[in-house]
């Protein structure tokens, strides 16, 4: 279980291969995580990812291959993680693409499989853990969101909604588990200077998988309910979130 001052004893990951995830495990594995189930496509990076937390000192390290859009298999694979391993005391959901959008919007099929790899996956997938962590009674999901999901621009509209999406549903979820024991982070982190992000330009308030990780470990050990990743776009979007349309609209990207 998570102990008195929010350390976890275990995690999985959906989207094991994601920087940000990659990094909270490395700080949660030194400080009393000891069982890493990492759900994502099979390949290097999955592997990579797994390195590291043994490395970190995980005792027990696994991966199993996850698919964001393929849910009709969720049900089935994470009840199988949970059959194995038992309890899981944390559950990120790390799964995403950034899409490209000054091609997808002009290509339904690219637009559906943005929408549908943020949003309607992870979605899918965190109705079957959550009905298993409602079961034991117990833990956290922390969902990486974005502040690109506080209101879609012109520049990133199709990742934008996704995102939106996917934080008003971990909203929901969180109000359908209080009382439960099982309680929900969102995460809204701005700019990350990563693999996802290499060669764009970046935005003011820009930050590194690291430093979202740092807040993400912070808000688990706090009981957050929502992390802004840095702490100054929740006083950002505050303002930015009432800005006039016809002003909203002229945001560079």
């Amino acid at each position: 279980m998570i102990d008195a001052v929010g350390r976890p004893q275990s995690v999985l990951v959906l989207g094991g291969s994601s920087e940000i995830a990659r990094a909270i495990v490395a700080r949660l594995v030194p400080a009393r995580c000891r069982t890493v189930v990492l759900a994502g496509r099979a390949g290097p990076r999955l592997s990579e990812a797994a390195d590291e937390a043994r490395a970190a000192g995980a005792d027990v390290v696994e991966t199993v291959d996850f698919e964001a859009t393929a849910t009709s298999d969720h049900r089935e694979l994470f009840d199988g993680v949970f059959d194995r391993w038992g309890d899981i005391d944390l559950v990120i959901v790390a799964a995403g693409v950034l899409g490209d959008q000054s091609a997808d919007e002009h290509d339904p099929e690219a637009t559906a499989a943005v929408i549908t790899t943020n949003f309607t996956g992870p979605a899918s997938a965190m109705v079957a853990v959550a009905d298993r962590m409602r079961h034991q009674g117990h833990g956290r999901l922390v969902v990486l969101s974005s502040v690109a999901g506080e209101r879609a621009r012109r520049a990133n509209f199709i990742y934008g909604s996704s995102k939106a999406g996917l934080d008003a549903f971990s909203q929901g979820l969180a109000d359908s588990l209080v009382g439960t024991g099982v309680q929900v982070t969102i995460v809204r982190p701005g700019f990350v200077i990563d693999r996802m992000t290499e060669g764009m330009d970046p935005a003011p308030f820009s930050t590194t998988p690291g430093d979202v990780a740092d807040q993400v470990v912070r808000g688990i050990e706090t009981g957050a309910p929502v992390v802004y990743a840095p702490p100054v776009l929740r006083l950002v979007f505050a303002g930015m979130r009432h800005l006039p349309r016809a002003v909203w609209r002229r945001v560079p990207g």
